[in-house]
């Protein structure tokens, strides 16, 4: 009887995102809809499974954890990457990797969802309406402004499309950026001081890396307009926390949309919840219906074909 584990299913929907009984009869399905509080944790309930579903990278499969599995066969990642787990020690393994579809866009609307949030003071807005109160503080106008990308890509495009439609000025920058990407999508290529400078809104769009990790630290925040924003739904590590939660407190920049944190989930005693200029979503920028459909759709997928014998959108092929 083969056993399958859906793991971090916090909204506990990924049942009813699939049809899962095209199964095999015989397949027994367990759904972890909370985070494992560490790996010993994660050793201790997988045990027992030769499939194991996981979403995004909630949940690290290190080498030391994947040895410490084994009976599992096949690991099924949403989306066609996954940088916390380790592919080669996978496929030392015999284990099959197997990714799934991914929507394009969540994240870029997710990315405006915020911005407007903090230039026009949504959070305080509805609790002051909801407290009894009316007006409190003004907002910010977005046309005329200036808007950074800390990084082109095609999420940072759908970004900048937005952004010129509000009227905005949009500059860009990565390490490997060319002036004629950016003439492509309607952004002026800048230097990164320059970028933290002059922005009003900073909207950060690369892949953690090695070259990324720890990119924006205390002095491109200490570069940035005290009536700046920066809004982050890439990945938690590229901010150096420490310093943006120093930066919030002293107010050195107006606020911080953030969507993603160094550790996930963000600890309920965490300092970035007491900051009032700062507005937090738990990692949702992918987390839409349509995208989790498609995610588990493609998962159940990925089982079926592996159970059949031909595994399919295979990440760690020989």
């Amino acid at each position: 009887m083969p056993r399958i584990a859906i793991l971090d299913d916090y909204l506990d929907v990924a049942i009813r995102m699939a049809d899962w009984k095209n199964l095999p009869p015989d397949c027994r399905i367990d759904v972890f809809n909370q985070a494992f509080a560490d790996e010993d944790e994660a050793a201790r309930m997988l045990a027992e499974h030769e499939i194991v579903v996981a979403m995004r990278e909630r949940t690290p499969f290190p080498k030391s954890l994947i040895d410490r599995l084994p009976k599992m066969k096949l690991l099924v990642t949403s989306g066609m990457r996954n940088l916390a787990i380790d592919m080669a020690a996978a496929r030392a393994r015999g284990i099959d990797v197997c990714g799934t579809g991914i929507l394009p866009y969540p994240a870029a609307e997710h990315c405006w969802a915020l911005i407007m949030a903090l230039a026009k003071r949504i959070p305080e807005a509805d609790r002051a309406m909801h407290e009894g109160r009316w007006q409190e503080g003004l907002c910010t106008g977005l046309k005329g402004k200036t808007l950074g990308l800390f990084g082109l890509g095609k999420l940072g495009a759908q970004v900048a499309a937005v952004g010129l439609a509000f009227g905005m000025k949009i500059v860009a920058w990565s390490q490997n950026l060319t002036a004629d990407r950016c003439k492509d999508v309607g952004a002026a290529l800048v230097d990164k001081d320059t970028l933290f400078r002059d922005s009003d809104f900073v909207a950060i769009h690369v892949v953690l890396g090695d070259r990324t990790r720890g990119a924006i630290g205390a002095r491109e925040l200490g570069l940035m307009k005290p009536t700046a924003f920066l809004v982050n739904t890439s990945r938690g590590p590229i901010v150096d926390e420490a310093a943006l939660i120093a930066a919030l407190r002293a107010r050195k920049i107006a606020g911080a949309g953030i969507d993603v944190y160094d550790v996930e989930p963000l600890p309920a005693d965490h300092p970035l919840r007491g900051l009032d200029n700062a507005v937090l979503t738990g990692h949702t920028g992918y987390v839409t219906e349509e995208n989790l459909r498609l995610m588990y759709e493609e998962s159940l997928g990925d089982v079926r074909a592996w159970l059949a014998g031909s595994p399919i959108r295979v990440l760690n092929g020989t």
